[in-house]
């Protein structure tokens, strides 16, 4: 028994049961082949039927009606090709005004491919409301980092997706289907640290909520100066000075159980409740990096701090945070600096998703 596939140019049997293998080289994408077997409508590309049927090299398949028993796609992209996928963080949720965006590839883009990298960055596509505009940064060559110019405007809706499905990145590195993210801000919290005065001074929304007396790194032990990003909370945690080095016998070690912390870097730099020098809050710097101040008022700022809000420390003599590899140190690159990490030559604005966005593929599903 047999049915008739109807391409655009010829009427070819195909035996029922069979498999239906379409392969061409197409121009600008490449090998390209498919399987056919049960479903229902197929878009093609040039191709050759299977053999046992008559030759259809070249021939234009803009739409084909399968049997129902054949039709469907096994493959869309050239042999061989790779498919990218892109992982958006932070998680979905309510962020502070500083949470950078980050986009993780499952493929490396090499930075020498500076092409290739410019049409993952059109792909990615980030949206605000208020509008905010900003740009990408490759940290390495398989993550980006997303900024505006300034921070992010307090009360606003964010989101990223990819359009990179069925791009051609590199020669076999397609893009693929990605989950878009949504998160959103509250209000724009910053927590600016004076070392020289000992002293905390808390913003919301410009207006100053909180003053709080605090001690910070004391020699050896410097708090990192510059622009950093709260990372997490833990009500409690175990703080052990041989964690960070400090041998158990030396005059410096400690092991301390600690409430109201809040994490601003992965070395392990926190805000916290530190009652054990409570003589020296506002007075002079005693510890081994945190920042610490009273119970209560490290259970106010505990309330009041969340990820992505804002934590500055200004005029101590400690290293400034480096910008990626100890948490959220994106905003301590001037705009020039955080520019000269992408891959496109202007400044981008916000992009239509519908606009083309690379040589794009017509898969065969």
């Amino acid at each position: 028994m047999s049915k008739w596939l109807l391409w655009k140019r010829g009427v070819f049997p195909v035996s029922v049961g069979v498999m239906l293998v379409a392969s061409a080289t197409v121009p600008g994408v490449g090998a390209h082949r498919a399987v056919l077997r049960k479903g229902t409508k197929v878009s093609g590309q040039a191709a050759d039927a299977y053999p046992g049927t008559a030759s259809a090299s070249a021939l234009l398949l803009p739409r084909v009606m399968v049997p129902s028993r054949l039709a469907s796609v096994d493959a869309g992209l050239p042999v061989g090709a790779q498919v990218m996928a892109v992982r958006f963080g932070p998680g979905p949720g309510s962020y502070g005004v500083g949470q950078p965006l980050t986009a993780r590839l499952s493929h490396p883009v090499d930075a020498d491919d500076r092409q290739a990298r410019a049409i993952v960055e059109q792909g990615l596509v980030v949206r605000s409301d208020p509008q905010a505009g900003g740009s990408w940064h490759w940290v390495n060559a398989q993550t980006l980092h997303f900024r505006p110019r300034s921070f992010w405007p307090a009360h606003a809706v964010i989101t990223a997706h990819s359009s990179l499905a069925g791009v051609k990145i590199t020669d076999g590195l397609y893009g693929g289907r990605s989950q878009a993210l949504r998160i959103t801000t509250g209000h724009r919290i910053e927590a600016v640290t004076d070392i020289a005065r000992f002293s905390m001074t808390v913003y919301r929304n410009g207006q100053v909520v909180r003053t709080i007396p605090v001690t910070t790194g004391k020699d050896g032990y410097r708090t990192r100066t510059g622009i950093k990003v709260v990372l997490e909370k833990q009500p409690t945690i175990r703080m052990n000075g041989q964690t960070i080095g400090i041998p158990s016998d030396s005059p410096d070690a400690y092991d301390l159980e600690v409430r109201h912390a809040i994490r601003v870097t992965w070395s392990g730099e926190y805000l916290h409740a530190a009652p054990w020098s409570s003589d020296a809050h506002g007075e002079r710097n005693v510890s081994h990096g945190c920042t610490g101040m009273s119970t209560d008022d490290a259970a106010w700022l505990y309330r009041t701090l969340n990820p992505g809000d804002i934590v500055r420390v200004i005029d101590g003599p400690g290293q400034q945070v480096t910008a990626f590899d100890n948490g959220y140190g994106d905003w301590n690159l001037n705009w020039p600096q955080w520019r000269a990490g992408s891959a496109l030559p202007a400044e981008p604005a916000e992009r239509d998703s519908s606009a083309p966005v690379g040589p794009r593929m017509n898969p065969l599903i």
